[in-house]
């Protein structure tokens, strides 16, 4: 499949949320997030999807005991929600509880390894993991998908050896992705959209680049454009 934008909508209010929706018709996808969905609840998903006509990847990052990971993965499956994600790193059990909940649905759970904020000095040091990031995301990806996640979320720089432990029919989602254009912010490891599909990546998550551009669905063609190459 080709790889697919998907709009990060970190905006304060529906309100807002709706408006760059609008403004981005070029693309079908947009994440919903903490900040959006604290702000304004769940009914965001239901409006993006059915008013507006795309596909929400719900990033709410799951990682509790295996029945409320569950419970919860299985209310994002009546919301209706194309993707979800939780964290790898809260085991085998989780993880397979999350995928029992939506099977039936349309919905793909999505596991998170390493956060793309973190560099191999903050994993050591803060985190305490006596690997780096481009150990630990393929050792984690493996274990997720094996455990029932339908894909995994990781960057750019380790979407090909993700691939490599996953096959070819498991997704790779890849945030910390920054147009030639645009500024890096606070993410450590990112790269280009084009640099993103040609590592093996099925989506890339595109948030600030878009949302601060003067014309959001302007950037949007612009990264789409780097998508074909």
């Amino acid at each position: 499949m080709a790889t697919e934008l998907i709009t990060a909508l970190d905006v304060d209010s529906e309100s807002e949320a709706l408006d760059t929706v609008k403004a981005c018709e070029g693309c079908s996808w947009f994440k919903v997030g903490l900040q959006l969905f604290v702000r304004s609840g769940p009914q965001i998903v239901t409006t993006i999807r059915e008013s507006c006509g795309k596909r929400v990847f719900l990033d709410l990052k799951y990682h509790d005991i295996p029945n409320t990971v569950g419970q919860a993965a299985c209310a994002a499956a009546d919301l209706g929600a194309s993707l979800i994600t939780l964290h790898a790193s809260g085991g085998r059990k989780m993880i397979a509880a999350a995928r029992e909940a939506v099977e039936g649905t349309d919905t793909r759970i999505l596991a998170v390894t390493v956060l793309t904020s973190l560099d191999d000095r903050m994993l050591r040091d803060e985190v305490g993991l006596p690997e780096t990031a481009g150990e630990a995301v393929p050792r984690l990806a493996r274990m997720a998908v094996e455990s029932g996640a339908h894909g995994v979320v990781a960057s750019p720089h380790e979407a090909s050896g993700v691939r490599a432990v996953v096959g070819k029919e498991a997704l790779v989602v890849t945030p910390g992705i920054r147009p030639a254009w645009a500024v890096a912010d606070d993410q450590a490891r990112f790269t280009t959209p084009r640099e993103a599909a040609e590592a093996g990546a099925d989506f890339i998550v595109v948030g600030r680049p878009i949302l601060k551009h003067p014309n959001p669905g302007e950037a949007v063609e612009h990264v789409l454009k780097e998508l074909r190459g």
